[in-house]
């Protein structure tokens, strides 16, 4: 007959806590800034196929750090989840809160009833009309969410990275400002000068036509950081 240790529930949850945040902080960071015109997404990242950040439906993004393909898997979950509900109501029916809420049940079932829980946390943002009608939800491994305002950072070293930005944040700034202050602050937490070809950047651009997801090219990254 085997015998089965008895741990204390706080331990572990403790334990599994420990665990899912050792992984994330191997990953390289995402920073989310919000910007006259939309939402900026940056990463870290020296793929060039396995992406971070990536389009969920017409005006919500996403970006993952942790485990690449746990992340990717909930991404994919998450863009059937927003085909079928804006197949079957209407597509203003897909909210960027709807997905969080989704995500945030799911990682909370894995981290209370499966023995390893998912080494991620997600960003979920979706731009409005206006910029005080931008939305922005992170999502952590125990399936907690928070809505952020202004820009949030999550990866290895945040708390730091979240500093960096707080101190050099300003609300309304252009595209090329968001971008270098996110540059800056990322080089500033690694203690090294950041590559244009390790990075990957995408904004929710609200002067789009339907579908406000596009990827920055190096060559306008290069040109943003430029002076």
């Amino acid at each position: 007959m085997a015998f089965s240790p008895y741990v204390p529930p706080e331990q572990l949850i403790k334990d599994r806590s420990e665990y899912a945040r050792k992984g994330i902080a191997r990953g390289r960071s995402v920073v989310a800034a919000e910007y006259a015109d939309g939402l900026l997404f940056l990463a870290e990242n020296p793929s060039a196929t396995l992406h971070k950040i990536s389009e969920i439906y017409d005006r919500i993004g996403f970006a993952g750090v942790g485990k690449y393909s746990e992340f990717e898997d909930l991404r994919i979950a998450g863009v059937r989840l927003a085909d079928l509900r804006g197949y079957s109501y209407g597509r203003e029916d897909v909210t960027a809160k709807t997905i969080a809420n989704a995500y945030s049940q799911a990682l909370s079932t894995i981290f209370t009833t499966q023995m390893k829980p998912y080494e991620v946390e997600l960003l979920v943002g979706q731009v409005g009309d206006t910029p005080e009608e931008n939305e922005v939800f992170h999502i952590l491994f125990d399936g907690s969410v928070t809505d952020e305002q202004g820009f949030v950072a999550m990866g290895g070293r945040s708390d730091d990275l979240a500093a960096k930005i707080k101190d050099a944040y300003r609300e309304g700034s252009s595209l090329r400002d968001a971008v270098r202050m996110s540059c800056d602050a990322l080089a500033a937490v690694e203690e090294k000068p950041v590559e244009v070809a390790n990075l990957e950047a995408a904004v929710l651009d609200r002067s789009r036509g339907r579908r406000k997801f596009r990827r920055l090219t190096d060559e306008e990254l290069a040109g943003y950081l430029a002076g």
